[in-house]
């Protein structure tokens, strides 16, 4: 089998990487490594089955270049993060829009099936409970680019379903919610390993907002292995699944769990929105995934906890940064 992964240097994509050569793949990444970096297939890199490119998706030419010949293709690449969606709001648009047409029409002209990776940033305001994937979607704006992530998310969901309808593509999309875990960084606003990171130096954990806002946390190592079943599975075809984890938690909750799993002496602080994006800034009260149809047709059911995936990023974060104190965590049995 032979996979092509975009994003493949990228945190879930990476270890999508080490998945599928495992498997016994071949496995060709391309990345334009502005977000992620070759020290992610550190493991891998010189694994006989493995080949990187280093290029965007934004280059038609080196999307087909590295699609020719695949079976199936994971399409990871975008621009992600709330810092460098609101920052950077072209650079965003163009990646995850002009990005995701070149690796459709790749896929198309190729034959290869697609896993298209989405967003539960696609519901936006959305709080109700056990998010549905035919959930309405409720966004801000237009003119906040806080919101732009999310419409060339559902741009790119609609772009998949129309190749799928009018081209007969094999495509399946799977909306991602909060996926955590090794390698992730909190350079572009991704918050455990933003308070993990602040735990482990000391630094006061800062909490946006009133801190009462939950998201359910999923793990990387549970979510990889979904994916690849949903993209080898024909009823996929055409459907978007949520992959979320089951545990629902408030972001202050989460800074208490990491101070004491740390054993951290940070004291957490409030901040506004206003100081930390720009003004006018919207964020989610709530996001709660219902499974159910990613259950009933790949057997998905996240399994690990978040005391688990706290554990693993702050000895991540440890081992990758010099100058963090000696690691102490609360054990699993207290």
């Amino acid at each position: 089998m032979r996979s092509v992964v975009t994003g493949g240097a990228g945190f879930i994509g990476s270890h999508l990487v080490e998945h599928l050569l495992d498997r016994g793949d071949e496995v060709i990444v391309l990345d334009d490594l502005s977000t992620g970096g070759m020290a992610n297939l550190t493991r891998v890199e010189d694994h006989p089955l493995l080949t990187v490119h280093c290029g965007s998706v934004l280059d038609e030419a080196t999307v087909f270049a590295a699609i020719t010949g695949a079976d199936r293709v994971f399409h990871l690449a975008a621009a992600v993060g709330v810092r460098l969606i609101v920052e950077e709001p072209l650079r965003g648009l163009r990646t995850n829009i002009h990005g995701t047409e070149n690796v459709l029409e790749a896929c198309r002209a190729v034959g290869a099936r697609l896993l298209l990776a989405s967003t539960s940033e696609v519901y936006g305001k959305n709080t109700a409970d056990a998010l549905s994937e035919d959930s309405d979607r409720i966004l801000g704006s237009p003119l906040l680019s806080r919101w732009t992530y999310a419409a060339a998310k559902g741009i790119d969901e609609a772009f998949a379903h129309a190749y799928w309808s009018q081209y007969g593509l094999d495509v399946a999309i799977a909306r991602f919610f909060n996926t955590v875990g090794a390698r992730q960084t909190g350079r572009y606003g991704m918050v455990v390993p933003n308070l993990v990171g602040q735990a482990l130096r000391g630094e006061p954990l800062t909490v946006f907002g009133d801190g009462r806002q939950t998201r359910c946390f999923s793990y990387v190592g549970d979510i990889v292995p979904a994916i690849v079943r949903l993209i080898m599975e024909p009823a996929a075809a055409g459907q978007a699944f949520n992959l979320g984890g089951a545990h629902e938690v408030s972001i202050l909750e989460l800074a208490e769990r990491i101070v004491e799993i740390t054993g951290s002496s940070s004291p957490i602080v409030l901040v506004p929105y206003e100081q930390a994006y720009a003004p006018g800034f919207e964020d989610m009260r709530r996001r709660v995934p219902d499974n159910s149809r990613a259950e009933a047709l790949v057997g998905f059911a996240p399994a690990t906890s978040l005391d688990d995936v706290i554990r693993e990023v702050a000895t991540d974060l440890a081992k990758r940064n010099d100058g963090v104190p000696e690691l102490t965590l609360l054990s699993k049995d207290r």
